[in-house]
Order: structure tokens, then C-alpha cells, then sequence
């Protein structure tokens, strides 16, 4: 026999439980998304100034009246207007710009403006808010458009409440309950929010009673927006050759029980008692009125190039 034959296989090894891995560290808490908290810019608002510049003064704490009085604050003595386009000038959206413009200068502004004005102030004042934007729907002929309007939903006791001091042709006198079915008259203009679903679970329409039918103003939904988004979408509108921001004046005040609205040359008044008159100005009468309905004080080069531009809207039309 040989010496291979006579050769044994190794013992087998005894099963051993296997040692546990050390565990691992648990991750630390994620990071905020935004390192800038500060949206709406409320410290850097001349806050006297802007309360100067609607009559207001005193402590106004973050509560409902507060929330209206500023509203319809806002509303009364800053108009909506389309000027600096006309006269050739960049819109600018920083809360210090929007300060210089429409409160130092006394000037105006359309819903983007408006809307990031009224947020810095309301900010400031210690209101939590977000901003929707919205497809407006007045005028149309029921086919959609897109989101091209501004406007802010307000946390304040018995709220929520929406807010929009930047609709030009009509809509909130001050702020409106964001409750589905709501109906309400404002100082005697009629309207209604309702909860819809053409585009989406969380779609609303906002409608205005004229004294005849009910009519759609604009439809939103609740997805947050922040100024940087209302940059890309006023950058549209005033560079856009098909927006009516960019081909014609516009400008627009309410004072109570009365609308003024002025497109071109003319000048449209509507009051909560169903009576108006619609006037069509001689261009030379647009400067004036400009001053005399909605507070917007041009110097004479400004009313000149203003009139010379509507005078080539005209031509267009």
C-alpha cells in the first residue's frame, strides 16, 4: 500500500456564527433646501414709507382687520399701470426697486409688482404667505391661456385668505375667504371662489357678478411660487410680441364704489349701482387723466413719449 493511500483528509471545520458587522452610522438630519429664508423680502422694505404712501399709521398686528385695511389700502392708492413699458423702461422685481418705483416715485405697477409689494409689506408685518399663480380668463373666449397673473394666499385668524391688489380688471376689493362655494359682496362688487377640476385636483375659480351674469376672472392653483418664478414669467409678458402688456396702454384704480379703466384713449368708469360711461380721449387728454383719475404724475418728456406711443398703438389697430 502506498504512503497516498494512508493519507487522511483534513478534520472539518466546526460552524461558527459568523461576527456582526460593527453597525452603521446613522445619517444626520438632511440640510434645509434653501439656504436664503427670506423670500418675500419684507427687510428690505421702507416700510413708513409704503404706510405713507397708503394713509396708514399706527401698530397693525398680524390680524384679519389688518390684513383688509392694508388691502384695501393698497388698492385705493396705488394704481394698476402698464407705463414703464410704454415709456421704454425694464420692470424690475426687488423689493428695494419696487419701493423706489411705486412708493417714493408714486407710481404704479401691474400684478407682479403689485402682488411682490403688497407680500414684502405683509412679511414684514409677521403674515406667513404663499403665491399662486393664475390664468386669467376674463376676456377670453374659453380656450385656456397660460399662468400669467399673481396673486397670494394669506395665513391670518379665520383664514386662510387670499389676497390680489394686481388684477387690472376688477376682482378683490380686499381680502377673500379661500373657502370652495364662498360668495360675497365687496363694498357692493359681487364674487364668488369655487373649487374646480378642468386642470387639476387643486384648480379655483375666481368669478365677478357685472349686474347680469356671472363672469370668469381667473382660474389658479395652490403650487407655491416664489419672486425668482414671477421673473421668468414677467420676462415673458414684457418681451413677448404677442403680449397685450407690450402694445397698448393700460392703467386702472379702484376707489370705492367706482372702476376706472383706461386702455389707449379709453376710458372706461363702472360703478356698483350698474351705471358707467365709457369716453374716448383726444390723445392730448391722456396725460391729464393719468393724473387727475389715477395719481400718476408724468413729467412733460414722459407724457410725450407716452402720447407719441399710443398714437402708434392706434395706428395698429
Amino acid at each position: 500500500m502506498s504512503t497516498d493511500e494512508h493519507t487522511t483528509a483534513p478534520p472539518f471545520a466546526p460552524f461558527t456564527e459568523p461576527v456582526p458587522a460593527p453597525p452603521a452610522a446613522q445619517a444626520p438630519p438632511p440640510e434645509r433646501v434653501f439656504t436664503d429664508r427670506d423670500f418675500w423680502g419684507g427687510g428690505d422694505l421702507d416700510l413708513d414709507a409704503y404706510l405713507s404712501r397708503v394713509g396708514l399709521s399706527g401698530e397693525l398686528p398680524p390680524t384679519p382687520d389688518t390684513l383688509a385695511v392694508v388691502h384695501r389700502a393698497h388698492l385705493a392708492a396705488i394704481p394698476f399701470e402698464n407705463l414703464n413699458l410704454v415709456l421704454g423702461r425694464s420692470v424690475r422685481l426687488d423689493v428695494p426697486s419696487l419701493t423706489d418705483k411705486m412708493v417714493h416715485h408714486r407710481r404704479g405697477g401691474y400684478c407682479y409688482e403689485q402682488n411682490l409689494l403688497l407680500a414684502a409689506v405683509l412679511d414684514r408685518l409677521g403674515f406667513p404667505l404663499t403665491a399662486f399663480s393664475a390664468r386669467v380668463l376674463m376676456g377670453g373666449d374659453g380656450r385656456p391661456r397660460p399662468s400669467t397673473h399673481a396673486l397670494l394666499r394669506v395665513a391670518a385668524e379665520g383664514g386662510p385668505w387670499l389676497a390680489d391688489v394686481g388684477f387690472g380688471g376688477g376682482g378683490l376689493v380686499e381680502p377673500f375667504p379661500f373657502a370652495d362655494g364662498h360668495q360675497v359682496s365687496q363694498g357692493g362688487w359681487n364674487l364668488r371662489l369655487d373649487r374646480i377640476s378642468e386642470v387639476g385636483d387643486e384648480e379655483w375659480l375666481l368669478r365677478g357678478f357685472n349686474g347680469r351674469r356671472w363672469q370668469n376672472l381667473y382660474s389658479f392653483s395652490t403650487a407655491g411660487n416664489l419672486p425668482q418664478d414671477y421673473g421668468i414669467f414677467s420676462h415673458y409678458l414684457t418681451t413677448h410680441p404677442r403680449s397685450p402688456f407690450g402694445n397698448r396702454l393700460m392703467a386702472a384704480r379702484t376707489t370705492g364704489g367706482t372702476r376706472y379703466a383706461l386702455t389707449n384713449t379709453t376710458l372706461t368708469v363702472d360703478r356698483v349701482d350698474g351705471t358707467g360711461e365709457v369716453r374716448e380721449l383726444a390723445l392730448g387728454e391722456v396725460g391729464p387723466v393719468l393724473r387727475e383719475v389715477f395719481d400718476i404724475d408724468l413729467d412733460q418728456q414722459e407724457q410725450s413719449i407716452v402720447q407719441e406711443r399710443v398714437r402708434g398703438f392706434l395706428s395698429m389697430g
